[in-house]
């Protein structure tokens, strides 16, 4: 099977855009200056935990900022977290390493950047972590924010062994 250049181009392109997982709901958008800059806040649920939503927010530049700039295909890496219990906590087969397992990832670059949501359990406090950051290939980013989902005392429900 054969494909022309363009088919190629055109099947990267989409590759990139469709590799981002769609778990990200939008909330809300705020208007920052008159470039169109925008604050992107979006409600992530954790795919392992029942009844925990995060809301995550992060800056997306407008086309004016972008002329002005020359930097088409990327957005600031600054990113905030906000964790809360939104229902029953059930939580299924999460990773309980110390490092972690990643919840969301959001690309703010067409292949170099992206802000990126783990979770990571504190056994010995009974909590889940969230930790937002940027993932950057080189010079990496020191721009995080992090959340807890404290389970003391709750209800919650383990579908696996801790």
């Amino acid at each position: 099977m054969r494909f022309s250049l363009p088919t190629l181009a055109a099947s990267l392109i989409a590759s990139v855009f469709i590799a981002a997982p769609a778990s990200a709901e939008q909330v809300g958008e705020i208007g920052v200056d008159w470039l169109g800059n925008d604050i992107i806040i979006e409600a992530v649920r954790d795919p392992k935990v029942e009844g925990v939503t995060c809301h995550v927010t992060y800056f997306d530049r407008g086309v004016i900022d972008r002329l002005q700039k020359g930097n088409w295909f990327e957005d600031p890496s600054n990113s905030s977290i906000s964790c809360r219990q939104t229902g029953p906590i059930v939580v299924g087969d999460i990773d309980l390493g110390e490092d972690g397992e990643e919840v969301f990832k959001q690309r703010q670059s067409l292949i170099w950047k992206s802000v990126v949501v783990k979770r990571i359990y504190d056994e010995k406090n009974d909590t889940l972590i969230y930790l937002s950051h940027a993932r950057q290939v080189q010079d990496g980013s020191a721009k995080m924010a992090i959340s807890t989902v404290p389970l003391y005392a709750q209800e919650a429900v383990w579908t696996e062994e801790k």
